[in-house]
């Protein structure tokens, strides 16, 4: 699994700095920050010595350093205490440490870091679950490094042809299977599981733009809400599903001595 995850990420990474590398002026220092010591995809912005980022409060440092604390506590203390009967729900727990030792919060101090020394480096999460709807989760607070990149490969060069629509669900459908290849097939199982959660999703930010969408109150408030969550959360073992939990979590918690 990690071996997939760095060689897609290191790919993407490259893919994403050699397309603005001649565009903005930058130092050789920063292309090297930005290639080995940042998580978001967002070269542009990264490599602009122009940019001026948002500088860091003490409330925000600590905010990261709990995020980051309430992983640690999560994959090595609380996983360890349930019953080794309950391998799912170990598993669970330690999964969703390590999302929240990675992406909540050693990616959010790492941005403190960039942004205290003059670089703009955003956040790759940003407070997913204030999302007034599925489409505001998807384009706007949920692992924004992931999203800068597909906008750029697959959205921009395509929804003039396509349509918006359109261009937007094959988003999502290069989402599921990266997914796949990085979830089910270390797992040996749960083959097409992720590709039909992001199909799902795609199919739900379908569904809220719709004037069906609106007439239903999709696109806002409370109701807009409870759907995104829902639809995001409801089906979350689709996307981790068992074979993985069981299969690639449970023997990694093991190598790094969370069980």
């Amino acid at each position: 699994m990690w071996a997939l995850s760095f060689a897609i990420f290191a790919g993407l990474k490259w893919m994403s700095w050699w397309k603005v590398r001649a565009r903005v002026a930058h130092s050789a220092g920063r292309s090297l920050a930005y290639l080995v010591a940042w998580p978001g995809m967002d070269a542009e912005t990264f490599l602009d010595g122009d940019k001026r980022p948002i500088k860091p409060t003490a409330q925000e440092w600590l905010w990261a350093t709990l995020k980051t604390a309430l992983g640690i506590a999560l994959l090595w203390i609380i996983a360890r205490r349930i019953p080794e009967q309950q391998d799912l729900l170990r598993g669970w727990t330690g999964l969703f440490g390590l999302i929240f030792l990675l992406h909540f919060g050693s990616f959010h101090v790492i941005s403190l870091f960039w942004r205290s020394v003059g670089i703009a480096a955003d956040p790759i999460m940003s407070k997913p679950v204030l999302s007034k709807t599925l489409s505001e989760f998807w384009g706007k607070r949920w692992n924004l490094g992931f999203r800068q990149l597909a906008h750029d490969l697959i959205f921009r060069p395509l929804y003039k042809r396509t349509g918006v629509a359109a261009a937007g669900m094959l988003v999502f459908v290069a989402s599921g299977l990266i997914h796949d290849l990085v979830i089910s097939l270390p797992a040996r199982g749960g083959y097409g599981l992720p590709t039909g959660y992001f199909v799902l999703q795609g199919l739900g930010v379908t569904l809220e733009r719709s004037p069906l969408g609106g007439r239903l109150g999709l696109q806002g408030g409370t109701t807009g809400w409870v759907f995104m969550a829902i639809v995001t959360a409801a089906p979350a073992f689709w996307l981790f599903h068992p074979a993985f939990v069981l299969r690639v979590i449970l023997p990694f918690m093991h190598a790094i001595h969370a069980l």
